[in-house]
């Protein structure tokens, strides 16, 4: 276990925030590595399945996501949650399924920088895709710091509460990774999900925004 040294001393650039998603990359390789090893330091790894490996996560995390996806082939599927992206897939794209889902008001296609991160990326994802926004959900409403609030009474400005983002982020995190990577899934269980989730809106972006290599 590596201690993280942010706020002592690092200033939020955007190369620093680019130098932390790569380095969660080369981690996740490396966990990969160790875990999928001939001396794998966990008793359960010989019960993984090398072809069905599936990475998702929030904010920073989601970025990342991307990052070692290009670095590791062994990443079938990957999920961005309420993360802004850097410009990191090449031309030639990225070709496995990849989900984005963020909150309504700062991820849909047009509200703005971060927004804008994913509009780049989405031309350039040439597998499976979808692109969803949570109405009412704030950034720490995909954690669980979003129910904790909600229990301990720290307003947050959600409208949406807690448990639900949780809820429908486990659902479609869920659904996602099943359609991907189980052999038996349905195809077409994950689209059904929008019927019993109003709050989830898909987004279809008309046109890719011209945005800095640094957003």
């Amino acid at each position: 276990m590596a201690t993280f040294a942010l706020g002592h001393g690092y200033a939020r650039t955007a190369d620093f925030w680019r130098k932390l998603k790569t380095g969660r990359a080369r981690d996740a390789s490396f966990v990969l590595d160790q875990l999928l090893g001939s001396t794998a330091p966990w008793p359960g790894a010989a019960a993984l399945t090398p072809d069905r490996i599936g990475m998702a996560g929030h904010s920073a995390g989601g970025a990342a996501t991307i990052a070692a996806m290009l670095a590791d082939e062994r990443i079938r599927a990957g999920c961005d949650v309420d993360g802004s992206t850097d410009a990191l897939i090449p031309d030639t794209g990225l070709d496995r399924p990849f989900l984005f889902l963020g909150r309504d008001g700062q991820y849909s296609p047009g509200d703005g920088p971060a927004a804008d991160t994913w509009a780049r990326d989405w031309p350039l994802l040439t597998g499976w895709k979808r692109w969803l926004v949570v109405a009412g959900a704030k950034h720490p409403s995909f954690t669980d710091l979003g129910l904790l609030a909600d229990q301990l009474g720290l307003p947050l400005g959600a409208a949406t509460s807690g448990l639900r983002t949780m809820t429908i982020t486990r659902a479609y995190l869920r659904a996602f990774f099943d359609q991907h990577l189980r052999r038996d899934a349905e195809p077409a269980a994950f689209d059904r999900l929008n019927a019993d989730h109003p709050e989830v809106r898909p987004c279809l972006p008309s046109a890719s925004p011209r945005i800095s290599q640094n957003p």
